[in-house]
């Protein structure tokens, strides 16, 4: 049996699972969350930066040091897309279009 972890985004007050094989960003897409934006899903645009909040239990995947630099790292901070959990977390959304997606406003093209 798959153990599966609460995520929290403490700007909206969403929840969903995630299991601990799974990256946060694709958990909350595939629940058809939305609280946290979405950007490359490769870990190099800096869209869905996340600070973990708190002293939850995580690792993480390979990360741009451009959007991601260790000082960072060690205060929390890294991509969703990236981010497994190995806990319940509680996360604050610090995405380039975090105001955007918080304030509920959508991106025209």
């Amino acid at each position: 049996m798959l153990k599966k972890f609460i995520i929290v985004i403490e700007d909206t007050g969403e929840e969903f699972t995630c299991t601990p094989e799974r990256n946060v960003l694709k958990a909350m897409e595939q629940l058809g969350r939305k609280g946290i934006p979405v950007g490359c899903r490769g870990g190099g645009c800096g869209v869905c930066r996340v600070q973990v909040v708190g002293n939850g239990l995580y690792r993480t995947g390979k990360m741009s040091r451009e959007q991601v630099p260790a000082e960072d790292e060690e205060k929390g901070i890294c991509l969703a897309c990236k981010l497994f959990p190995e806990g319940d977390l509680n996360l604050k959304v610090l995405g380039k279009w975090q105001n955007i997606f918080l304030n509920g406003t959508q991106l025209q093209k």
